[in-house]
This record gives C-alpha cells, sequence and structure tokens, in this order.
C-alpha cells in the first residue's frame, strides 16, 4: 500500500492529535512537522518523522502529499490557508463562521492557480455538525434547525484570548442553555439570539501587572467570539488552571424540528450528538479523514478549495466502494 505522506504545520494541542491520530490510520505516514519554533525543541512521538522550521516547508513539496494546517482561525489561518494551498494539498479546520465564504475565496484561487485540492472547515464544526444541518434541512424542508454547543473547551475560543496582549493563558468554556434546548425538543421553533442559546465562561491567566480591566474588556467586546454572547471571565492562578482546567472536553448537539403532512399533523425531531474527551483528538481524527479525500481528488484533478458539502462520504473510508456497500450500507 502506497502511504498518503502526511504533513503538519503546528505543533500545539491540535497538531499533536494528528500525529498520535496517523497511528490509527495504516494508509498514512507522517513525513514531517513544521513549526515557527526552534525545531530542536520539538519531541515529536513518531519515529522516523523530524520536525523542521515552518520556512523550510516550501522545499518539501514533492514528498508530502497533504499538508494539514493546525494553526489558530483568528491569527495563523487567515494567511496560512492561501499561502501553504498554492504549494500542497491542504486540510484545515477554520472554525470563524462568519468568515468562512472569505476565506473559502482566498484559499480556492490560490490552490486553483497551484493545481492543488484543499478541504476547508472540517473539523466537528464547522464539518460533521454542518453536514447533520444539511441533511435535515433537506430531509424536513418545513422546520427549523438549531445548533448547541457544549459544555466544554473552545479551541478557537480559547486561542483567540491567549491573542490579547497580556494574556499568559487561558481556556474557554462554551455552555448550551437548558431551557433553550428543553423548548426545542418540546417540537416549539423559537427564534434565539446567540445570548439565549449560550453561555461563554473564560478563565484567564494574566501576566504579571497586566490590565486586568483592559483584558476582561478586549475579551467581552470581540467580534465573532464574545460580543453576542453574555461571558464571565474570571483571573486565577497558572496553578489553579493547570489543576482544574487541563482537559479539553467538548460536544454539542444539532436538532431539527419539522412537521410533514397535508395540515402539518406530523411533528419530526432529528437529533445528532457528540461527547468529547478530548476535542483536539477528536478534531485531529477529522482532518485526517478528509486528507484522504484530499489526495483521492487531487489524484482526479478535481482542484481548488471544498468544504464537507462537496465531498461524497466514500472519500474518507480507507474501505474499497465495494467493501462499504457490502457492509455499511
Amino acid at each position: 500500500m502506497n502511504k498518503i505522506r502526511i504533513g503538519i504545520l503546528g505543533y500545539g494541542n491540535l497538531g499533536r492529535g494528528v500525529e498520535q491520530g496517523i497511528l490509527q490510520n495504516k494508509d498514512m505516514e507522517l513525513v514531517g512537522v513544521f513549526t515557527r519554533r526552534n525545531p530542536i525543541d520539538i519531541q515529536l512521538t513518531t519515529k522516523d518523522a523530524k520536525a523542521y522550521h515552518i520556512k523550510d516547508a516550501k522545499e518539501m513539496t514533492d514528498i508530502i502529499d497533504v499538508m494539514i494546517l493546525c494553526g489558530g482561525s483568528k491569527s495563523d489561518l487567515p494567511t496560512q490557508g492561501p499561502e501553504f494551498a498554492g504549494l500542497f494539498n491542504t486540510v484545515d479546520g477554520f472554525d470563524t463562521h462568519a468568515n468562512i465564504p472569505q476565506y473559502y475565496d482566498a484559499v480556492n484561487d490560490s490552490a486553483l492557480k497551484a493545481k492543488k485540492t484543499a478541504v476547508i472547515a472540517s473539523g466537528w464544526d464547522p464539518g460533521m455538525f454542518s453536514l447533520n444541518r444539511l441533511y435535515a434541512e433537506a430531509i424536513l424542508p418545513k422546520g427549523k434547525g438549531y445548533t448547541f454547543w457544549g459544555k466544554g473547551v473552545s479551541q478557537g475560543h480559547s486561542d483567540a484570548i491567549r491573542r490579547i496582549e497580556g494574556v499568559a493563558d487561558a481556556k474557554q468554556y462554551t455552555i448550551p442553555i437548558e431551557e433553550a434546548m428543553d423548548r426545542v425538543r418540546k417540537g416549539e421553533l423559537p427564534d434565539f439570539t446567540p445570548r439565549q442559546k449560550h453561555l461563554r465562561e473564560c478563565f484567564v491567566v494574566a501576566e504579571d501587572g497586566a490590565d486586568l480591566n483592559r483584558i476582561e474588556n478586549e475579551i467581552k467586546s470581540m467580534p465573532n467570539y464574545f460580543s453576542d454572547y453574555d461571558t464571565i471571565v474570571h483571573f486565577i492562578s497558572k496553578e489553579e488552571l493547570e489543576k482544574n482546567h487541563s482537559k479539553m472536553p467538548h460536544g454539542g448537539v444539532v436538532i431539527h424540528s419539522g412537521k410533514t403532512g397535508l395540515n402539518d399533523e406530523n411533528n419530526h425531531l432529528i437529533e445528532y450528538s457528540i461527547k468529547l474527551d478530548a476535542n483536539p483528538d477528536f478534531t485531529a481524527n477529522v482532518l485526517l479523514a478528509y486528507a484522504r479525500a484530499v489526495y483521492r481528488l487531487n489524484k482526479e484533478g478535481i482542484y481548488g478549495a471544498k468544504t464537507v458539502f462537496d465531498i461524497a462520504p466514500a472519500y474518507l473510508s480507507i474501505k474499497s466502494n465495494e467493501e462499504l456497500r457490502r457492509t455499511l450500507l
């Protein structure tokens, strides 16, 4: 079996999750990890792989089939996505929902020019939840869909807080409002504002001498992340963060309530849920499934940016089409 040669850009929680996930996919192998840090300081668990500085990536286009981009959506991916789509086939988990159209256009332009294939926004939301929203809406056109996240640690929101001047570390929990979920499960079709569906709770370690009021105000007023929600900010010590907030659970539900029948007499509820012990590990495995799809699509001469909506499920599986029909259909 010719293995898909994987590169990892960024070696934080998500990058480490991708490295571990590769070990569970027998059709993949890790070539290297690319970082802005000193590569000597990176200790990989994969025996034959190496760490390289990010500037060395452009010299390795011939030995990497798919580069998985593991940077943050706020500051890293907006530049790295288009740049690396011009060099490699790529997969990323860009998760700033409001900016996906612009990000898609930038990556698509770069990938088309280079005859590369790039899957964007392919984590679990956007990603798996997006697919379930689409399926439910198509099946029950007379109805309404709702998405609730958490309770859990949002990697993107935590990263956004850490980018604020004066913040040493942070974790952000997204908490669904139970009353809102209960109303939807009862078959009601309410119109919620973001604030009525979720609460955001932040645990922040500030640098010595940092202006806590400024940091709190920057968090609460951050567009696309916190400004539309009730947000609680706690300033705690590094020791408390490590003791009480070291794990990264997450999860959520997509619920679609709809009606059928000539007089809307039949009520239906579709619900898809996930519960994750480790958000980065699960997200990493989603990216790896789409890395397999990217590799196959590029071999077929299909170029440009793609989303989860554009890719048939069979492209994600290591199984042949015949085996899929026999075992899963």
